[in-house]
Formats: structure tokens, sequence, C-alpha cells
């Protein structure tokens, strides 16, 4: 079945078209993942306090949402983790930069965690390089809360348009300690040029199209089954969905209705957008990708707590020849010769969204 391009946008606009009748209505009210979801309620369920840190370290920020991580306990105080080698994107990351930063904010949100519980953690990078664990850490009790963690269940990545709010400067003073803040207008607006055109380059390339149209989950029963990747679910997007707009082979098609309906919302987020952090380094090791993890992971609790909404646009920073322009561009935009921009995200005021969907903590256990 085929809509109308004005019927399409109703559908956007406010599922008007199916909540016409009383089963839309009741389509409408169903389409929650709620299986997906279930790790944000688990967090903190556990006994053993290292299970307990690993329940909120999982619901971490990771690029594409493919939770890279599998952990494994050792002895009565230890916790090994590992980069599953099967959860890549090699067509974006082909260094797997992006995916060790993601593993820093595991770690950092895992020893947050552990401290709200009275634990310090003691950290060891890459013991046994290269085909052992990202890192080892030894729990012993004696650990303090920072402030931060009190905001770990509330942090999303706000994927949706920011409203027409500036930062203070208070407010990008405070941020400054977490992370380089852009609110000027002249490099505000030079950044919304550079990661739109670094977002085209990405969808109109078709290998690396495809490499995140292989990670979509479509709907709630996909979402549910396959609770990573990228997740297309709501009452809006499934009837979309179900009207045969929105569908995984459309979204190769860059002449199909539902990919020009993604471009324009794209377009239209994009835009919204009042402020830049960026993550920066002065060398590119696996230690500095860790660390830019870390802070990016700190950064994100830190604009919970202010009210702030943040969201990765890092398509820019990828590291695939055709995006090599862009990756140049931003490099003299943002960091000086020799350093390395690790992360780049949008950042101002966002509506409330949904947690994103997780793996349980017993699927990621190596030793369960």
């Amino acid at each position: 079945m085929s809509l109308s391009r004005r019927k399409t946008l109703t559908l956007i606009g406010g599922g008007t078209v199916l909540a016409a009748s009383a089963a839309g209505a009741g389509f409408m009210a169903t389409r929650t993942p709620y299986v997906a979801q279930a790790p944000w309620g688990a967090a903190g369920t556990y006994e053993d306090p290292r299970l307990n840190a690993l329940s909120f370290a999982l619901l971490a920020p990771n690029p594409h949402n493919l939770q890279p991580w599998q952990v494994a306990l050792e002895g009565d105080d230890g916790v090994a983790l590992f980069h599953d080698q099967t959860r890549r994107l090699p067509e974006t990351d082909p260094f797997d930069r992006q995916i060790t930063i993601g593993l820093g904010c595991f770690l950092e949100q895992m020893v947050l965690a552990a401290g709200a519980a009275g634990y310090q953690v003691t950290l060891e990078l890459y013991p046994e390089e290269p085909d052992g664990p990202v890192a080892r850490a030894r729990f012993a009790q004696g650990g303090s809360a920072d402030p931060l963690s009190a905001h770990i269940l509330d942090r999303r990545s706000c994927k949706a348009p920011f409203a027409d709010q500036p930062l203070t400067p208070a407010q990008a003073n405070e941020l400054e300690l977490y992370a380089d803040i852009y609110t000027d207008g002249g490099t505000v607006g030079a950044l919304k040029t550079l990661t739109w055109e670094a977002w085209q380059v990405e969808a109109h390339t078709p290998r690396t199209l495809r490499e995140s149209v292989d990670l979509m989950r479509f709907g709630k029963a996909e979402i549910n089954a396959s609770p990573d990747g990228i997740d297309l679910g709501g009452p809006v997007l499934e009837a979309l969905m179900l009207a045969g707009v929105l569908t995984r082979e459309g979204q190769l098609e860059p002449d199909s209705e539902g990919f020009k309906q993604g471009v324009a919302i794209y377009n239209e987020m994009l835009a919204a957008t009042p402020a830049y952090a960026a993550i920066v380094t002065q060398t590119n090791t696996r230690a500095d990708q860790i660390e830019a993890g870390r802070r990016w992971l700190r950064l994100n609790l830190k604009t919970t707590a202010m009210g702030l909404a943040l969201h990765p646009v890092s398509q820019c920073l990828q590291e695939f020849p055709e995006m090599e322009r862009h990756k140049q561009s931003a490099h003299r935009l943002l960091a000086q010769r020799g350093q390395t921009v690790q992360m780049l995200g949008r950042l101002g005021y966002g509506p409330d969204v949904a947690p994103t969907p997780r793996w349980p903590l017993e699927a990621k256990r190596l030793d369960a």
C-alpha cells in the first residue's frame, strides 16, 4: 500500500491518519519496546557490587548502539572488559576508534556506579595487548559517590531538533571543564554546514549507508528481538512502516519517499542547534580514545544534570576516504596541529526522549 506525500506528512506530523480509528489508537498506545528497555529498570538490582556496577555501565552511549562490550568476573574482586570483535563498523570506523571511545564510556560509567555504591575501582588498560582484554578492573570498598552518578538513568542521546534557546555564558563556562564548547555564531554556523555535509556523504556512499541500514531495527518486534543498532520505533514510524513508506529496502534507495523523509528530518534536526561540544586529545593512542570516551560520558551526565541535551554528530570525524575532506575541515576548525578531534556533539535544550534499547547484562557476560 502506498500513500500520497500529503498523507505521509500527516502521519509524520502527528499520526492522525491511524489515530482516527479505535484500532489505530490501540496500535499507537502499544508501540513501546518494553523488553528492550528493561535493562534500564534492572540497573542496580544485583547483589555482587561488580555486577551492580556493570548493570549501569551497559547503559553508556556508544556508536550506532552496537554495545561492543563483553565482560567476565575474575576472582572475588575483578572484572575484565573485552571488545566483542563481531561488533564493529568496518566501513565508517575502520580503525575501531569510535568503538574504543564507546568502551571508554562503559568504563567511566562502571567506575561512577561503583563509587555511588561505596566501591573504588582500579583500572589497568590493555594489560595483554593486542588480543587480550581492553581493561581489567579491581573493586575495593571505600569509594565515594561522584555527583554525576545520580544522572546515569536520566541520560539520553537526543536525536531531535533543539529549542531556539541559546546557552548562557555561565553554562558554557561550566561545561568547558568537560569539553570545548562553541556558542559563537560563526563557529556554530560553520559546524552546522560541516555536520550536514558530512551526514550527506555517509548517507550517499553506498557501502557506508548499507552499514547503517543493516543495523536498523524496524518496529517494536525487531527492537525487542535485537535491542541494539539503530531503533526505528514508536507509533509514527511504525505507522509509516505499515503504510509501506518506511522500509529497509527504501532506506537503501535515495530516490524513495522514506529516504527523502529521513533526509528532511535530519536536516531539520541539525539546523536546530545552538551550540556544540568537542572532545580533543593531544595524540590518538588507544589510551587517548578510552580517555575521550570517559570524558564524553561525563559530559553527557553533566549536560543531563543541567537540563541540557547532547547528541553526537561525529560523521565528519570518520576515517573512510570519501569523508577525508570533511575530517580535515573539522580538525582545522576544532583542533591545533597534531591534535585529534575524537567527538563532536550538538548541544542545547531538547525534548524528553525514551531510553535507548539495551541487551541485558546476562547477554554480555562471558562467564555466565
